[in-house]
């Protein structure tokens, strides 16, 4: 195109919405290397923006919902470990009822299984009073603080929600105690009172101790009744340690997703800002030569 005005130079023009393309796209470049992101904000994308907004909410809600069943699989756990140190009672109980139960020994023997027996009587319920994490139990207390209702913990990103099962052992201690015709109590300070024909005539633990070891009777109760809560403890921290590994499989899928949908490819990018600041040099250099071009006309003035 020929040069007749100094007005309007149209070469330059061309030269100069070249270069203003070339910066545009070099900021763009330096953005994403920069920040890392090929979605940084909604002017990069809009729709990718909001979807990567969803998943980062979700990925976030998902954290927090671990973190919440960890606190559940605290106060689970402590119940289970509670549950089978009083399991483990009720199996030495089992040996010494037999041994108060038999006749052929001497009553100051008796006394002395007896005195044994309080003794897991007192263990029995320092198991319940220990299940305490965190300032909540699901056995209740010993000095009859019966056991709240069953724990509600919300299991995903949606709000669904999962039951923590109470397991009432406010009385076991005195159900174990009734199996040799005795009563015991634990007063709020922690005072022990054991009370009873059982605890203080060795005939009438005699009695009743055989009588609880019949198929059936007392001890069989109270034991099926433990084993019932302590399986279904178990079972309420299998679940929740299946829940808790799964979040957090759904937490590395959402975030290998949100990489695929924001994240910049950099080996490519710095492949970009190379060809863009070279790009950014040459359109410096035309447009200066077509900004001088209107300098040739001075020679039809000479």
């Amino acid at each position: 195109m020929s040069l007749n005005s100094v007005n309007t130079n149209t070469a330059s023009y061309v030269a100069l919405q070249s270069l203003n393309q070339t910066s545009s796209g070099l900021q763009a470049a330096q953005k994403q290397i920069s920040t890392g992101y090929r979605v940084n904000d909604a002017t990069d994308d809009g729709g990718a923006f909001a979807v990567a907004q969803k998943v980062r909410s979700d990925v976030s809600a998902l954290t927090s919902v671990n973190q919440q069943l960890g606190n559940a699989q605290g106060l689970v756990t402590t119940a289970v470990a509670s549950l089978t140190s009083i399991s483990d009672s009720f199996t030495s109980a089992k040996a010494l009822l037999v041994k108060i139960a038999d006749s052929s020994i001497s009553d100051d023997q008796r006394n002395q299984y007896i005195t044994s027996f309080k003794s897991l009587v007192s263990g029995v319920a320092n198991a319940v009073d220990g299940s305490t994490y965190n300032g909540q139990t699901l056995l209740g207390a010993a000095s009859g603080t019966v056991a709240g209702t069953s724990k509600t913990v919300i299991s995903n990103e949606s709000g669904a929600t999962s039951t923590i099962s109470a397991e009432d052992n406010s009385g076991t201690a005195n159900a174990l105690a009734a199996l040799v015709g005795g009563t015991f109590s634990r007063s709020a300070t922690g005072v022990d009172t054991f009370s009873g024909g059982g605890f203080s005539s060795a005939s009438t633990a005699q009695t009743a101790a055989a009588n609880a070891l019949i198929t059936g009777n007392g001890f069989d109760t109270a034991q099926t009744a433990v084993a019932n809560q302590l399986n279904q403890a178990g079972a309420d921290s299998n679940y929740l340690s299946s829940q808790v590994t799964f979040n957090s499989n759904k937490i590395d899928s959402l975030n290998s997703g949100l990489g695929a949908l924001v994240d910049a490819d950099l080996s490519k990018e710095s492949a970009v800002l190379q060809s863009l600041q070279i790009k950014q040099q040459l359109g410096t250099q035309a447009l200066s030569i077509a900004n001088q071009a209107p300098q040739s006309l001075l020679s039809l003035f000479r």
